[in-house]
């Protein structure tokens, strides 16, 4: 049955081969709770065979039911009652989805695992009043052929299969696509389209006074083209593009003619772009706050705009939803009140509080699995096992050392000193295997030593493989069971080290299964599900209580605490210190980072606390952004979500112009949220989807890292498949293309690269050599014109194959020349692009950024430094002097291909 048949749905707006051991499927108690039961009625799959109208059934559910065990009972109770049996005999619950209705929109129950009082749809109807709520049972539909060809495509963008999970112990991949569908599409329904199509670069900074000598009388010229002809125009720096539009219509309403206007257009028909550039001075913002006419002004250039067409708006089309919503109560527990097994009895139990749980943690070391040994055989092993929290260590426990084999079995189990009902979320069981030279293993006696874990600590060990396991999952769940992880390996002296701090603290298992490390493990199993509760926050009794005044003395010890350089660690006593006056230090904004990395994770107890504290925060909440502090609650050390959200609803007020000065470690700090929907993911989802510019340089920024870091493709992928949903159609052909013209340029790369020496010089054969492959691209399979990546405002088209070259680099980056494929362009500069590959550029881009804010200070304190590499990146013609070219080789290497770096990973 079809949801239309029986009520008409709301339309959704537009807006190895080796041995391995397998973990063992986790079986839930089928046992009813009848704490509370619900009305629900069901509009089933089937219909009356007399008067066609689909079936409906009236039950009384189990608030503390899951979902899944809800369509059982609504399985065995069809099966009973309905006219057609034979239907449901034939299908199994899993084949089917539930649906409700709530202010227009259809949303799916999702979660099969959440307990059904915490579903959105059970609190909407108690809002409502409603006693008896509606839920529709609808069957899966297979995705059609243009739904499967749309996501190979994005497949292709993205450079990896999201609906691949052969490589994921769970659902968390699926779980957050889903997830990100109700943000993407609140964002897309409320963006403006005209704003969106035009994406206009503007800052609200004051304009820097060396600029202002620069202007006469608060005026200066702007140059207006249309076709052939064109019109200069004084205007006020405090006008904006409408009241220019509308001066000059007015200036020329008797000569329209000669600007090849059609005499019954207006100035709200056109819109006033940048010569040669993609870039539109438009909307309510003064002229002068916009960033080419700052670019101009700094260098003393006139300002040419040509009056043009607006973009139509539906090329922004965004391609329709095949999901239905997910609400964001999914994944919810409840709280500790709606789950605590405290006077209740085991009929009356189905999910049990985390809180409840007062034994100790443990995990079963089975053994390790290795499909080729390590040269030097002799070897001792033994595994570390940390519960960590960022970088906090909440306990460690480690297995006696074993002689290094091909497979080595411990099966032994490893009780650390935390409670379970102490597991913080985001919490890590990190398991490290650790290697030590063999001490005399020719007697008996000196093998059972090694039994001794304290006879390790006095050999010289070292790390070699890592993985990690969140112990508490995305729905809050604790995890059970059996689990074979395969582990990642160390670089060793010699290799690429990447960023192997951040790539430590990854939740994600190696792909390459064949030829990695394994571990097995086991984890205690439960008869019913361990959620971990939602804190209520509550009032604090002794935070309420008027404190006495602070000793002057520990008064002056506690600012001068928070004063300390962020890079300078506290000691033991600073904390016991900041944590002791908490109450007096959340009232500065500085002590926040020093203050939350004192907080005890491990202490359930001690994080209520820290919630109730954090309820306090007005201090920080209207204090004025400090986007370095915020930055600290994103980085490494913090894997609370409450914390790290707490830091990016500071960033909300961040303008587009500061959101791309700091999108670079805000991808980043992406790998230090312990789950992959996370406020920052949602953040950045969100700025991408409401500024073109920011949306470009996120596609490129997530794409680059996908293609680096194995340990972060799955989290990367699912926010850049959310972006790519909601960019709209004219973003996608411009990413299609661009990527288009990376897989081909670095395929003559590596070509070219085959054919060098390896030494620093070019034979001129080599450059003739590329000169015809690239003739040879560009007659066949290159684009006509693509957006340049490092600046989407400029659009390159044909190459001028004879201004092409090999330059003298050990990696043999090419130079290349572009023609400018816009007709608008008022020179015949080309576009410059060096192309390299094989190179980790992430620190030359730090170095362009730190130049690019150095910049903005110096601008604010009124000094005119025009010569930056920024200022002469932003002419919009060959990035910049050519002299620059050949001072600051790396920085402008990093400029033009900040993208290119290993997109195809070899």
């Amino acid at each position: 049955m079809e949801l239309g048949d029986y009520e008409q749905p709301v339309v959704m707006r537009e807006e190895n081969k080796r041995r391995r051991r397998r973990m063992k499927p986790h079986c839930t108690s089928s046992n009813l709770s009848s704490m509370e039961l619900i009305s629900i009625e069901f509009i089933l799959p089937t219909s009356n065979k007399h008067t066609k109208v689909p079936e409906m059934m009236l039950l009384e559910i189990a608030g503390n039911c899951t979902v899944e065990q809800m369509k059982a009972q609504i399985w065995m109770r069809a099966i009973e009652m309905s006219q057609t049996t034979d239907f449901y005999h034939a299908f199994t619950p899993d084949q089917f989805i539930l649906q409700y209705q709530k202010k227009g929109q259809w949303y799916e129950i999702y979660d099969k695992h959440q307990v059904l009082q915490t579903l959105d749809c059970i609190l909407y109807w108690k809002v409502l009043q409603k006693k008896i709520g509606k839920i529709y049972v609808v069957q899966k539909q297979k995705p059609s052929e243009e739904v499967q060809e749309f996501q190979r495509q994005l497949n292709d963008l993205i450079g990896y299969d999201v609906t691949d999970v052969s490589n994921v112990h769970d659902d968390e991949l699926e779980f957050t696509r889903r997830r990100l569908v109700t943000p993407r599409m609140i964002e897309v329904a409320c963006r403006d389209p005209k704003l969106y199509a035009m994406h206009p670069w503007t800052t609200s900074k004051p304009l820097p006074e060396y600029l202002f000598k620069k202007i006469t009388n608060n005026n200066i010229f702007i140059i207006i083209h249309r076709g052939t002809t064109s019109q200069k125009i004084k205007v006020s720096i405090d006008d904006t593009p409408d009241m220019i539009l509308h001066s000059f219509f007015t200036k020329m309403a008797k000569k329209k003619s000669l600007m090849d206007i059609p005499e019954d257009n207006s100035e709200l028909d056109f819109v006033l772009r940048i010569c040669g550039r993609d870039e539109y001075i438009t909307g309510e913002t003064p002229i002068k706050n916009f960033h080419w006419i700052r670019q101009c002004l700094k260098n003393g250039e006139e300002i040419h705009l040509v009056l043009d067409n607006p973009p139509d708006p539906n090329e922004d089309e965004v391609q329709k939803e095949e999901w239905p919503l997910v609400d964001d109560c999914t994944g919810v527990t409840g709280y500790h009140e709606q789950l605590t097994i405290d006077g209740k009895d085991h009929e009356r139990v189905f999910t049990i509080s985390l809180w409840d749980c007062n034994r100790k943690f443990r995990v079963k070391i089975i053994g390790i699995d290795i499909p080729v040994l390590p040269r030097n055989t002799d070897l001792t092993v033994f595994v570390e096992a940390n519960i960590q929290h960022g970088q906090q260590l909440l306990s460690q426990r480690r297995t006696s050392s074993k002689p290094f084999t091909e497979e080595v079995l411990w099966n032994i189990w490893l009780e650390f000193d935390i409670k379970i009902k102490d597991l913080p979320k985001g919490a890590l069981l990190n398991l490290q295997i650790y290697c030590g030279k063999a001490q005399g293993l020719s007697t008996k006696a000196n093998l059972q030593s090694h039994e001794s874990p304290n006879s390790d600590l006095k050999c010289k060990t070292q790390l070699l493989y890592y993985v990690n396991l969140l112990l508490i999952d995305h729905r809050f769940l604790l995890r059970s069971g059996e689990y074979v992880l395969h582990m990642w390996k160390i670089p060793g002296k010699g290799e690429e080290q990447g960023s192997i701090n951040a790539d430590k603290l990854t939740s994600a298992t190696n792909p390459d299964k064949e030829n990695s490390m394994a571990i097995s493990i086991v984890l205690d199993k439960y008869c019913h599900p361990i959620a971990l509760p939602k804190h209520r926050i509550t009032s604090d009794p002794q935070g309420d209580r008027t404190r006495a005044e602070m000793p002057n003395q520990l008064r002056k010890q506690l600012e001068e605490i928070i004063a300390t350089d962020p890079l300078n660690p506290l000691s033991p006593e600073d904390k016991e210190l900041l944590w002791h006056f908490r109450y007096e230090s959340v009232k500065h904004p500085k002590a926040y980072p020093k203050l939350l990395s004192s907080v005890k994770w491990g202490q359930q107890e001690i994080v209520a606390k820290t919630y109730q504290l954090l309820a306090k925060k007005e201090v920080w909440d209207q204090s004025t952004l400090d986007v370095g502090l915020t930055m600290q609650l994103l980085d490494c050390n913090f894997s609370d979500e409450n914390v790290r959200a707490m830091a990016v609803q500071k960033l909300e007020s961040l303008e587009d112009d500061d959101v791309l000065h700091y999108l670079l470690q805000l991808v980043q700090a992406v790998k230090f949220e312990p789950y992959h929907d996370s406020a920052l993911a949602r953040f950045l989802l969100k700025r991408g989807l409401r500024n073109k510019r920011i949306g470009h340089f996120l596609f490129w920024f997530l794409r680059s890292e996908i293609a680096q870091s194995m340990h972060y493709q799955q989290r990367f992928a699912v926010i850049l498949e959310a972006y790519l949903r909601g960019c709209g159609k004219a973003m996608l052909q411009d990413f299609m293309k661009q990527v288009q013209v990376i897989e081909l340029l670095h395929k003559v790369t590596m070509e070219i690269k085959s054919v060098s020496a390896e030494k620093y010089d070019v034979t001129s054969q080599v450059i003739t050599q590329l000169r015809q492959k690239l003739e040879k691209l560009q007659n066949s399979k290159l684009p006509e014109s693509f957006r340049v990546p490092y600046d989407p405002g400029l659009r390159a088209g044909a190459l001028v194959i004879e201004k092409c070259k090999v330059m003298a680099s050990k990696k043999k980056p090419l130079w290349l020349e572009f023609k400018c494929a816009d007709p608008t362009a008022l020179s015949n500069e080309t576009i410059g692009i060096i192309f390299k590959h094989g190179d980790d550029l992430r620190q030359d881009m730090l170095i362009l950024q730190i130049l690019r804010i150095m910049e903005s200070i110096w601008e604010a304190e009124s000094l005119d430094l025009c010569l930056l590499p920024y200022g002469c990146i932003s002419t919009g013609n060959k990035i910049g002097m050519r002299s620059h070219l050949m001072q600051l080789e790396t920085q402008n290497t990093i400029v033009t291909e900040v993208v290119y770096r290993r997109t195809i990973p070899v």
